[in-house]
């Protein structure tokens, strides 16, 4: 049960999050880091205050630059096995997978745009 050929999808999909694709073999494993999770885990690191939520490109970007940190998280969750992964093969990387590994997100490449003043909570 081991994985390879990783790659993301930046095609058109109607997920919201970052959507990748593995190899076991001649079986082919789906994953997915839902945005939410994806934001959560790039705020770790950031620490700016005001939470902005990333969007698609920007996660896909995230996601080939940390590639080889998300193929371990996969890896490892994939590797438990059915019991662990309800939808297995398909494997859904959840927040507590992401502090269980004590992977970094490198943001180095990450461009936030300022928000327009529309976009701002009001306190």
């Amino acid at each position: 049960m081991s994985l390879a050929q990783f790659s993301v999808d930046d095609g058109p999909h109607s997920m919201d999050g970052l959507r990748l694709y593995a190899q076991d073999g001649t079986e082919r494993v789906e994953a997915f880091i839902g945005r939410k999770v994806m934001d959560v885990w790039a705020d770790s690191v950031e620490h700016r205050g005001g939470r902005q939520s990333l969007f698609r490109d920007q996660y896909n970007a995230l996601g080939k630059l940390n590639l080889a940190a998300i193929e371990r998280i996969v890896s490892a969750k994939y590797q438990r096995g059915a019991t662990f992964n309800r939808q297995h093969p398909f494997v859904e990387v959840l927040v507590s997978d992401i502090t269980e590994s004590g992977e970094v997100l490198n943001l180095s490449e990450l461009v936030r745009e300022p928000l327009p003043p529309a976009f701002h909570r009001l306190a």
